[in-house]
């Protein structure tokens, strides 16, 4: 395949013809790549001695027939001991104006659940948090181990939704919000 060179374009301005003008897909790099995608935020929790939550930009559906979702977790997390055992996980889609419970849950080393966090024991033992834009109680049916994270598979058993409201985005490293249809950055 041949890049055709487009000097002018500043979405492709600078690429050579071929192939062998790209970067090698080391983490850096392919990290650098992916900070170009705009993901949803998510707050997974998950039942335990402690409750453990982390917050989550790699939530997806996966299949509608049946209904499974799929986040990502690292394994060398402090989560990831309790979620590796857990049989139900809630995961939360955040609201543009929680920017700070999405700081909170991505912070090692706190108790995440402490005032001021919201939340509930709901199903299953399932810790819940309160004014989320969305939250679906899961049933794990299965972690896929691939490199340093695991994919958890889940099926969803219980939903709950606003009537209105933004996501939360993550986006180029910072969180973000859709303001009129376009991307409106947060701190």
């Amino acid at each position: 395949m041949v890049i055709a060179r487009h000097d002018t374009d500043p979405l492709i301005g600078g690429w050579q013809d071929g192939i062998d003008s790209g970067w090698a897909a080391d983490a850096d790099a392919l990290r650098t790549v992916l900070r170009h995608q705009a993901s949803t935020v998510t707050v997974v929790t998950a039942p335990g001695a402690p409750a453990v939550g982390f917050t989550a930009t790699s939530f997806t559906s996966v299949s509608l027939a049946p209904p499974i979702v799929s986040f990502c977790v690292n394994v060398g997390s402090s989560s990831w001991p309790t979620l590796a055992g857990a049989r139900h996980v809630a995961v939360h889609l955040l609201a543009e104006h929680q920017q700070q419970l999405a700081r909170t849950f991505a912070t090692s080393g706190i108790d995440r659940f402490a005032v001021p966090t919201r939340w509930r024991t709901g199903p299953e033992g399932v810790p819940i948090l309160a004014g989320v834009l969305a939250w679906l109680l899961c049933r794990v049916v299965d972690r896929v181990p691939v490199g340093d994270h695991a994919v958890v598979l889940a099926e969803p058993e219980l939903l709950r939704h606003a009537d209105a409201g933004s996501p939360l985005l993550h986006h180029q490293g910072r969180y973000a919000g859709l303001a009129a249809g376009a991307v409106r950055r947060t701190a």
